[in-house]
Parts: structure tokens; sequence; C-alpha cells
């Protein structure tokens, strides 16, 4: 299980989002209030963001609790952005222990993070890992189910068909359901591209807040503010800077990836 966010709003710096909070990310490390499976995420972490005029996010990651690393608290004071997609991270058994575990996972403009796990790892995946083609599964950046879960966003984000029929909120929904219905899981995904947050709550808790700091989804809230909104289980949630809608998973309509 992990505990993640992804923020859009204006210029705000790492730490305003991550470790100022009372309970944001940071305590979130070794004191989450809401989280349902563990007790810790201490097992590495990663932090995504945009710079202005480069539509390609930069990235930190590392294989240790967030608390310990020094480096990244100074980086986290100095550096602003108006996107941002950070997670902490309790390993799933048997998955490897390594940085490039740690979401969030890039791919061109695209971030993504899983909270969450696919029962059973990884035997249950195989049904999964079926749909990929081998190129797509030696591409993976690590042993991991949520870099599994990845590599299936991505292979319909890159489809012809993308942007063509589908958003990519729809995509997210989709795997989503297709991996449930392949093993039991937990499925609460983030996605953006800079510009739009998609989201689903499927299986943990997910919160929302959108005021004139921006708007922040979470797997659960950074402080008391009496503006979060909890998200529905089995919800898909899309944010823009136009607002939040949020939806039932079972409305999104596309071929399965699965046969």
């Amino acid at each position: 299980m992990c505990r993640h966010l992804a923020f859009l709003g204006p210029p705000t710096p790492l730490a305003t989002l991550i470790s100022a909070p009372e309970h944001g990310l940071l305590r979130q490390s070794w004191a989450p209030r809401r989280q349902r499976n563990g007790t810790m995420n201490a097992d590495g972490f990663g932090v995504g963001w945009y710079a202005a005029e480069d539509p390609v996010p930069a990235r930190y990651r590392r294989a240790v609790p967030m608390w310990t690393d020094q480096s990244f608290a100074d980086l986290a004071r100095v550096t602003t952005s108006t996107a941002v997609l950070a997670a902490v991270r309790s390993a799933t058994p048997g998955t490897t222990p390594d940085e490039a575990a740690a979401a969030p996972y890039t791919s061109g403009k695209w971030m993504f993070s899983h909270n969450g796990r696919i029962d059973n790892w990884p035997r249950s995946a195989e049904t999964l890992a079926a749909t990929l083609p081998p190129a797509r599964l030696l591409a993976l950046e690590a042993r991991v189910d949520s870099a599994l879960l990845w590599a299936l966003v991505l292979e319909r984000l890159q489809s012809p068909d993308y942007g063509v029929q589908h958003s990519a909120a729809d995509v997210l929904a989709r795997v989503a359901i297709d991996a449930a219905a392949a093993s039991p899981g937990r499925y609460n995904f983030l996605l953006t591209d800079g510009t739009t947050i998609a989201a689903t709550a499927a299986g943990d808790t997910l919160f929302w807040r959108s005021d004139n700091r921006g708007t922040v989804v979470a797997s659960e809230p950074s402080d008391d503010d009496a503006g979060w909104h909890e998200v529905p289980d089995q919800s898909l949630l899309v944010a823009t800077s136009h607002g939040v809608d949020i939806s039932p998973i079972s409305h999104v309509e596309m071929e399965p990836a699965l046969r």
C-alpha cells in the first residue's frame, strides 16, 4: 500500500504540498491517518513536477524513507511547480526494493502512480502480463505490480485509438476494471500530463480539495480543512483548471484489454 497526491494550480513550492502540512505526505510516510492496509510507507518515495515551458516532467526518487532524505528537504523548499505528482511507498511483498519501483512512473508528458496492490503477486499478474507485447514487458522499470499496471495504461495511451475515441481518464478507468477482473486487488491510480489529473478510487481512500490555492487529489487529507471531499469507491475523478468531475468507473465504455 502507498499514499500519493497530485496537484494542479498556481506555482507552489513542493514543500507546501508535501512536507509543510501537519498531516502531509511526509508525515503519512510514518503515520498515515486513513490507510486501511499497512501502518507505514517507508519503502521509498518519489516526486515529479513540471517546469515552465517544458512538457516533460522532472523526477526525484529514492529507495529510502522520505524523512531520512535531507537533500529532498532542501529541494522541496526551493522548487515550485504548477503540477506535481508525489508518492510514498509501502512495498508489495515479493517486489523489488530499489528506487525504480517508486512512483511516479513517467513516459513523455505523463506521470503515473498506483496506491494499492495486485493480490498474490506475482502469480496472479500472469493474466495481465499476457495481454502486453513482449517489448512492453521487457521495458518495465521494476519487478513490481505498479510498474505492470503502468505498462497496461501506457499501452492504451499509445494506441492509435487514444485521443480519437477515448480520453486518458477512460483509459485509466478501463485498466482498473480489467485489472480487478483479472485479479483481486486495490487499484487507486493517479495520472497527469501537467494540465489534467485523472484518478480512480478502487479499493482504497481518495480525497480532493479545490480552492484558490489549486486542486489537490490525494489518498488522504493533508490537514483538517473543511474543504476536503471524499471520493466514493469505484469512482473516476477528472480535475482540470475548470473544476472537478466524478463519475462511476462502470460508466466507462471501451473494448476490454483482456481477451
